[in-house]
């Protein structure tokens, strides 16, 4: 038994470390991806790395083609940028309110915790960290919200990924938790107008941070 748990820690920590270097574009958008070099470098077997990229390229953020293999996706348009954001007010905004009305009382006191977790911009890992744990407070509120389909159509957009790779806001992770807070706390207060308007907020105001990506562009 130890063999497979072994090799799946491997693969996954192998897989947390290429999905960094992509987010903070020490993989650039386009680059073509070396699967021997990249295991060079992390003192790895191919095995895991391949496995890490397949990963990856279901999230969207490597391509694969025949003969060339992988390459690391490019940013986001503003048109793929405001259509991804159009669904996410569709769907997590009736995640929020059937979670205000379905959620357990274990799942509303979890929602609450992660609301208020705090994040030191700068610190090591600190955007790969950001991300990982914004995509987990709206998957939470997806499974609380008791629609597998639902969460399944907001998971597919991996919407968390492609925007903190577009641009990450280091100067706002502190409106994001407090927007957080405010989501959750209407969950837990089990009031379902309160968590879908605190999550439109939520939302409108991400999307403003993010479209700085295309100011300058």
């Amino acid at each position: 038994m130890s063999g497979p748990i072994r090799r799946s820690v491997l693969s996954d920590d192998v897989y947390e470390q290429l999905r960094s270097l992509i987010l903070e574009h020490r993989l650039a958008p386009e680059d073509r991806v070396n699967i021997d070099a990249l295991a060079r470098d992390l003192d790895v077997s191919p095995t895991p790395v391949r496995e890490a990229l397949a990963r990856l390229e279901s999230e969207g953020l490597l391509r694969k083609r025949p003969l060339a293999g992988y390459t690391v996706s490019p940013l986001l348009t503003r048109a793929e940028f405001t259509d991804m954001f159009d669904m996410r007010l569709v769907l997590e905004t009736a995640a929020a309110r059937w979670a205000a009305g379905r959620a357990t009382g274990a799942q509303r006191a979890e929602l609450l915790a992660e609301a208020s977790v705090g994040y030191v911009v700068g610190a090591t890992r600190s955007h790969g960290a950001f991300t990982a744990a914004d995509a987990r407070f709206h998957d939470l509120i997806a499974v609380a919200a008791g629609n597998p389909l639902l969460r399944e159509s907001i998971t597919r957009l991996h919407a968390h990924l492609h925007i903190h790779r577009l641009y990450f806001p280091y100067t706002e992770t502190g409106s994001t938790r407090q927007e957080h807070e405010l989501v959750a706390a209407a969950i837990a207060a089990g009031d379902p107008e309160a968590a879908e308007v605190a999550m439109r907020e939520h939302l409108t105001a991400a999307r403003s941070r993010h479209l700085a990506a295309f100011e300058s562009g």
